[in-house]
């Protein structure tokens, strides 16, 4: 039986780079102690989420894959305990930007990079000004626990994004996330839209789904941002199996059944009953 434990960190960051990835290696550190072999950290974890504002002041912070510390300190990290990091980062590529994951392996190689794909524009989440659409296409990972697939943050809203990763063969979804309040509607709390909107994949895919959020107030006055954290771990059912409150720092840790699931996925018959002949409206622009 194939059975996985994977593990989510919920935490909240500050503008101290060095700091924010030694509480991410931490957390890293905790999850690994208790089982965990693939450890997903919230949406570029390296400092504060900048985009509330357009500054390009802070295009400074975008650095190579290369050069990137946070990727290096993952990377490291992976390597000594023999885990799995998708590692978010700002993504500098000669003279483009990118919001970006490196998939790091369990001996601390980056097996590839994914970026971005949807990207939003919005008040408090400016990402258009400082984000190219990623180029990558969406992949997946074969990794030795299954083949995980990985959204960031605004993908994990769309159905096509989870689906197109179930049909590249993907058992596991995870999406690295930075989501809060919206500066338009105080009223508006969209942390019971973000979970269903993901145990939704779960659920129409039959696999597995772990979210991780970033929790805390940043910056103020019109860029002041509230994080809801909200992070969450579910089982193929869409029944969450780790879960934490807004408040809560740390890692949430669960162990996944992908036998069951993949009986279950084909047993419902979600992908043998598909009728891509009658899809094409999806790939045409309205």
């Amino acid at each position: 039986m194939t059975k996985v434990t994977v593990a989510a960190l919920q935490l909240a960051f500050g503008e101290d780079r060095a700091e924010n990835i030694e509480k991410v290696s931490d957390a890293v550190r905790k999850a690994a102690a208790r089982g965990a072999k693939i450890i997903l950290p919230p949406e570029l974890f390296e400092g504060p989420y900048f985009c509330t504002v357009e500054d390009e002041a802070l295009f400074a912070r975008a650095l190579p894959l290369a050069e990137h510390p946070a990727v290096a300190a993952m990377q490291e990290l992976a390597k000594d305990l023999q885990v799995y990091i998708p590692t978010s980062f700002f993504e500098r590529d000669g003279q483009h930007h990118y919001n970006s994951l490196a998939m790091i392996d369990d001996a601390g190689e980056i097996m590839g990079v994914y970026r971005k794909s949807h990207i939003p524009d919005g008040p408090g989440y400016e990402e258009k000004y400082y984000f190219r659409p990623g180029n990558s296409g969406f992949k997946v990972w074969e990794t030795r626990y299954g083949t995980i697939g990985v959204g960031i943050c605004w993908d994990q809203w769309y159905p096509e994004t989870a689906r197109i990763m179930a049909l590249m063969g993907a058992e596991m979804l995870f999406f690295p996330t930075a989501i809060g309040s919206e500066p338009y509607d105080d009223s508006l709390d969209t942390s019971r839209m973000w979970r269903r909107a993901m145990v939704g994949h779960a659920v129409s895919n039959c696999m597995p789904v772990i979210a991780a959020n970033r929790i805390g107030t940043e910056g103020e006055g019109a860029s002041e941002q509230s994080f809801y954290g909200h992070s969450f771990i579910t089982d193929e059912w869409g029944d969450f199996v780790a879960e934490v409150e807004n408040w809560q720092t740390g890692a949430l840790v669960a162990t996944l059944d992908l036998d069951r699931a993949r009986k279950h996925r084909a047993g419902m018959g979600f992908f043998r009953d598909r009728r891509p002949d009658l899809y094409g409206r999806l790939a045409q622009d309205i």
